[in-house]
Parts: structure tokens; C-alpha cells; sequence
């Protein structure tokens, strides 16, 4: 440092040159380049206690931040708000702020609660319009069934929902139940593909003994085209009082089954095309 202030031994003469240039609103490299002097310790030990000149000073981007989000905290808006509209951190908007009046509440609870559910309502809307939307196309991309694909559909609900033979139960006969109107439709649909016709089907409903028997036999007849008094008598499933039924709604019509006559032989074709659909499911792979 000795040597270095060797170079410029007349300090306290630069010094006052280097104020009085400080004082004309000179910059630090403008004084440098005037004075000669390349040092930059030396040159901030000269102008050390001089403010710089104004223009020299950059502005300060976050000042003008902290004085927007203070005018937007006196309009009463929350951190979040102040986030949204300036783009900087709720820490930040905190410092800022934190000695201004906390603006009273926008809404009441209750108002607050109502603004909540109406925007759950309406969220909720959106994604059933959604579902909706997903199942129109997804049928709307179906079209008409040619007859082998509304076989293999057939046998696939028949080997989901009927009557399998077992070793130990020969039942080589077609029997169906379900309590789906539109699995009963395709069903139908299906039996009719076969060739089987309505003089070998009987119809049944499979119930609980608590409902309303009579109703329900009238909804299935209606459904499938057959006279009600056509229908066999019903099976009465017993209640368990500590059983906790779901089916117990106004739209509960029971189970339909339906029973075809003489049908031995379609049976072993039914369970035959089923085991094809396996194999080809396999060689799919």
C-alpha cells in the first residue's frame, strides 16, 4: 500500500481536486479518467464521504414493487391478490406491508361459505359435462352391430351372468338373470340372433320379499313385450335385518331370469364359442 501511495504522494491535494470534481456531479470513472488515478482503492479512499452525483444512481425496480403493493394493501387487497397483480413473492409483499392497518374481511362466513359451494357446483357441472361428453362418443363410436359381434357379446354376458354346468350339477340349459334393463335388452336381442323364440322363454323375477312384487313383474313384462300374468311366480328372497341393503331405492325392480326350454344344445355351443373367445384373446397376444 506504501508503494502504492507512493504514485500519488500529493493525497490530500488530489483529494481536494477529487471533492471539488465530486461536488461538479462528476462520475467516479470521469474523475479516474481526469485525475489519472487507476486505482480503485485508492480512488474510493479519495472521494470517501461524497455522495454520488443523482444521475448516477440506478433505480430501484423493487421500490417501485413495494410502493405499488403498499397502494394495493390501503385498496384492501390480500397477499394473494398483491401476487397475482405484481408477480413477486408473498414473503416479500409481507416486509412491505406488514405495518399497514390488515384490511377488514371482503365477506362474511356466510357469504364465503355460498361463494365455495357455488364454485364446488360449478366445478362439479363441469366435470359431469365432462363424463358426459366421454361416454356420448364412446357410443356414438359403437354404431350397428353386425351379427358376429353381437354373438360374441352375447356369449360373453351369458358365460358373466347365466347358468354354468358343473360335474357336479349337469345343467346343460340357458338361464340368465340380471337386474339391468339394458343387459336384459341385448340379451333378448341376442336369444332372438340365436333363433330362439318367445314360446320357449319363461320368465321369472327374482326379488326381496320386502318390495313391491306386483310393480316390478309389471316394469319386466313391459320391458320385454310378455303378458305379466305369463310370468312364473316369483322368487322371495328373505331380508336380513342386519343386512345393510343398497337395492332398496324406488327404482328397485329386483333380478329378471330368464329361462330357455329345450336348450341343451345351445348351451354347449354357448359354452363352446366362449372357450373359442379364450383361445383367440390368447393367439391375439
Amino acid at each position: 500500500m506504501t508503494e502504492t501511495l507512493g504514485k500519488y504522494a500529493d493525497f490530500e491535494s488530489l483529494r481536494e481536486q477529487t471533492v471539488r470534481l465530486r461536488r461538479d456531479g462528476l462520475s467516479l470513472r470521469q474523475i479516474r479518467d481526469r485525475l489519472r488515478v487507476y486505482n480503485n482503492d485508492i480512488l474510493q479512499r479519495l472521494v470517501s464521504g461524497e455522495p454520488a452525483p443523482e444521475w448516477t444512481k440506478r433505480p430501484n425496480a423493487r421500490d417501485d414493487l413495494r410502493a405499488k403493493a403498499r397502494d394495493l394493501r390501503l385498496e384492501g387487497l390480500t397477499y394473494d391478490q398483491i401476487q397475482a397483480q405484481l408477480g413477486c413473492s408473498k414473503s416479500s409483499i409481507s416486509l412491505w406491508v406488514r405495518d399497514l392497518p390488515k384490511p377488514a374481511p371482503r365477506y362474511t362466513n356466510k357469504e364465503r361459505q355460498a361463494l365455495m359451494n357455488a364454485g364446488l357446483a360449478h366445478l362439479r357441472q363441469a366435470q359431469d359435462e365432462q363424463r358426459q361428453e366421454t361416454k356420448r362418443l364412446a357410443r356414438e363410436e359403437i354404431g350397428p352391430l353386425a351379427d358376429r359381434e353381437l354373438f360374441l357379446v352375447g356369449v360373453s354376458l351369458y358365460w358373466a351372468e347365466g347358468t354354468k354346468d358343473k360335474e357336479y350339477r349337469r345343467s346343460e340349459v340357458l338361464q340368465f338373470i340380471n337386474s339391468d334393463p339394458n343387459v336384459i335388452r341385448v340379451y333378448l336381442r341376442w336369444l332372438e340372433l340365436l333363433g330362439v323364440t318367445r314360446e320357449r322363454m319363461r320368465f321369472r323375477v327374482s326379488i326381496h320379499e320386502s318390495a313391491d312384487v306386483s310393480e316390478a313383474e309389471q316394469f319386466w313384462a313391459d320391458l320385454t313385450g310378455v303378458d305379466v300374468a305369463d310370468f312364473k311366480r316369483a322368487t322371495l328372497k328373505k331380508h336380513q335385518p342386519k343386512t345393510a341393503r343398497k337395492n332398496t331405492a324406488e327404482a328397485y325392480r329386483g333380478c329378471l331370469i330368464i329361462y330357455v326350454s329345450k336348450s341343451a344344445d345351445l348351451y354347449r355351443r354357448v359354452e363352446g364359442a366362449w372357450y373359442g373367445i379364450v383361445l383367440g384373446a390368447d393367439r391375439a397376444t
